[in-house]
């Protein structure tokens, strides 16, 4: 039975990074998971733009910044049922370029046992977590690099996996700010070791993405256009199950639904918008139709795919609030603080 819980809590994790007919194909998919509130008010995307917010440097560790240093970054998220993820982080400055130490983790709670009758047993916990650091240095007025590393940790009942990941980006910024793009393969990896004997290195979730924002000139306005899974080009589910059938009244052939080349590109993209007025409020909106069409529900679409939510920047300190709507099945909050203390001085490491 230990097994059977264990097979039932990794099959969950495939579904968290929220892409759910791709799951169940690599280990540690909570690396997919927003690495804050911003982030999840944008998608679940770093946009390409190197500013104070530090959780952006873990999924991106090109945008690692002097803008960072001394920052704090505090991120809280919750999930049905008392599922919870965060990080912390903050950022360091290094003789040349800058490095942002952090740990994100998963708790999954309490979990109630159950013997193979159904009778109640011993309950147990489940956490995942990573820790790490992004490191990232400007080439030139232009161009930054970024790399990233890290170890991941899995237990699920009396049962650990362990692993190790890295990351490397790039990033090109127009000398006047407004135009910005960058190039990331995330999530380079591999299980060290599985939960049962003979069972381990297998893939992480291995993702390459690329990603475009503009700022309008005299506006506040930003608009990020992100293209994911740049890797795969087949992402949208096909169930196997569905065979051709009958017209019961002209007798032809109906064969199963094909997903179109439109289809299929539209499901690697995704849109992004903020609104970054020079006062307190900041506004965020974002747009998956990959995730839309994979947890939507047929007969009720409802907002899935959308996900929005609002930053209140203060001289100290920002509060930010995003929500992602899953489905009408329901959404995740998240709750981020990024709070300033002396700006550390320049190495000379």
């Amino acid at each position: 039975m230990k097994i059977k819980y264990t097979l039932l809590l990794g099959g969950l994790l495939g579904v968290f990074p929220l892409f759910a007919q791709m799951g169940g194909k690599n280990v540690f998919g909570f690396l997919n998971l927003p690495t804050g509130a911003r982030s999840a008010a944008l998608g679940g995307y770093s946009i390409p733009v190197q500013d104070a917010t530090v959780d952006f440097a873990l999924n991106n560790p090109a945008l690692a910044n002097e803008k960072m240093l001394g920052n704090y970054s505090i991120q809280q998220s919750l999930m049905p049922s008392g599922i919870n993820f965060g990080s912390f982080a903050t950022a360091f400055p290094l003789h040349k370029g800058n490095i942002v130490p952090y740990i994100r983790y998963v708790s999954f709670g309490t979990i109630q046992g159950y013997d193979p009758i159904g009778n109640p047993t011993n309950t147990f916990t489940a956490f995942d977590y990573q820790a790490g650091a992004s490191y990232g240095f400007s080439l030139n007025p232009i161009f930054s690099l970024g790399v990233n590393a890290g170890i991941i940790g899995s237990h699920l009942e009396t049962y650990s996996s362990y692993g190790m990941s890295g990351s490397f980006s790039i990033l090109a910024t127009h000398p006047n700010e407004l135009v910005s793009g960058t190039l990331m393969v995330k999530n380079i990896g591999i299980q060290l070791k599985g939960y049962t004997q003979g069972n381990a290195f297998n893939p992480l979730p291995l993702e390459v993405l690329g990603s475009v924002t503009v700022k309008l000139k005299h506006a506040p306005l930003r608009f990020t256009f992100t293209g994911h899974h740049l890797n795969q080009w087949k992402i949208a589910y096909f169930d196997p199950s569905i065979l051709p059938s009958i017209d019961g009244l002209t007798g032809d052939t109906i064969q199963p639904p094909k997903i179109s080349f439109i289809e299929q590109l539209g499901r690697h993209l995704s849109l992004h918008a903020e609104l970054i007025s020079k006062g307190i409020l900041q506004i965020r909106f974002g747009f998956d139709y990959h995730r839309r069409q994979e947890l939507k529900l047929e007969q009720l679409p409802g907002l899935a795919g959308l996900s929005m939510g609002l930053g209140l920047n203060f001289r100290k300190f920002t509060l930010d609030y995003g929500i992602m709507i899953m489905s009408r099945a329901g959404i995740t909050n998240h709750l981020g603080i990024n709070f300033t203390l002396n700006k550390p001085k320049k190495s000379t490491v």
